[in-house]
């Protein structure tokens, strides 16, 4: 729907074509522009702007793989302090039903600790493998609200603005191109002051680079698109994203796989083949835990192909 939108509004600012004008040229002047816009509005859609509108998946950075678990066994704790405690353990050891159920106990909580928690675990619980589709779209508007409400109880909670930017672009999936891009702009908003309010916090910092390499590579003709919709399109260049993702690598060291993948490709792209061998090299060196980490290790050995 967003694509076709996109096509209307770009064939309306295309020049009108008299009924007398309706010569050879003129027509394949239109069909010209007509099948360039389209092509435009799909490239917004699909293929690299896959990669621009989606942050990365985040699952369980760190821990152990991703697996379900059947039991619905919720573990009672007495206090604040303890319920997080205990949340803690269970996010770091992948136990993600259990976690949510957990937590989902406090979705009325005024604690801005137990619901950015309960934002993080709902979005986890979306991305399980062979999730339901119906099932999943409901955990990411879940996902966001309890966010949205995180952010409202304390809006200097740094996880709060982090956990806002990224279940903000989860539900642009659902809500289509146009809304995504504007959105883009409120998600670099929260992940700044998500980093503002923790400078040490490695996952915003990887993040932000995410998104500068996300729009670094737009091409010319979806720039041009995006402008029509937005005067001011989002912008970024790879040294910006270069320099988030070292940030990230010297306040936590190995902290991510894809942080590892993310500066060996801004290497490649910067021509400097060097640095992108080692961090390439990194990548593929890098304990396989999750999906996520298999994935960036078999991206990594084929880019090191390609660099031979």
């Amino acid at each position: 729907m967003a694509g076709r939108t996109l096509i209307r509004f770009v064939s309306r600012t295309l020049p009108p074509v008299s009924s007398g004008a309706i010569g050879g040229g003129v027509r394949g002047t239109s069909r010209f522009y007509w099948t360039t816009s389209r092509r435009a509005a799909a490239a917004l859609t699909g293929g690299g702007a896959a990669f621009l509108l989606g942050l990365p998946a985040l699952s369980c950075l760190g821990y152990g793989a991703y697996h379900r678990v059947q039991s619905s066994a919720v573990i009672h704790a007495l206090g604040k302090e303890e319920v997080l405690e205990q949340a803690d353990y269970l996010y770091s050891s992948a136990e993600t039903e259990k976690l949510y159920q957990l937590l989902l106990q406090y979705k009325d909580s005024d604690e801005a600790e137990f619901l950015w928690r309960l934002a993080r675990a709902s979005r986890d619980l979306s991305l399980l493998p062979n999730m339901e589709a119906e099932r999943k779209k409901q955990l990411t508007f879940e996902a966001f609200e309890y966010a949205k409400k995180a952010l409202e109880k304390d809006d200097k909670c740094f996880a709060a603005h982090k956990w806002y930017a990224v279940c903000l672009s989860d539900i642009g999936d659902y809500e289509g191109v146009k809304v995504k891009i504007g959105n883009s702009y409120i998600i670099r908003d929260h992940l700044e002051r998500a980093v503002e309010l923790n400078p040490k916090d490695a996952t915003s910092l990887h993040i932000l680079g995410y998104w500068c390499f996300a729009f670094a590579e737009l091409p010319w003709y979806q720039r041009k698109v995006a402008a029509v919709i937005f005067s001011s399109p989002p912008v970024s260049t790879y040294e910006e994203a270069l320099e988030f993702f070292l940030k990230a690598e010297e306040v936590d060291p190995d902290f991510y796989s894809k942080n590892l993948l993310m500066l060996g490709k801004t290497y490649m792209v910067m021509k400097d083949k060097q640095k992108a061998l080692h961090w390439l090299t990194k990548a593929k060196e890098y304990p396989a835990r999750t999906l996520e980490d298999k994935e960036v290790h078999k991206e990594a050995v084929d880019l090191l192909k390609k660099l031979g």
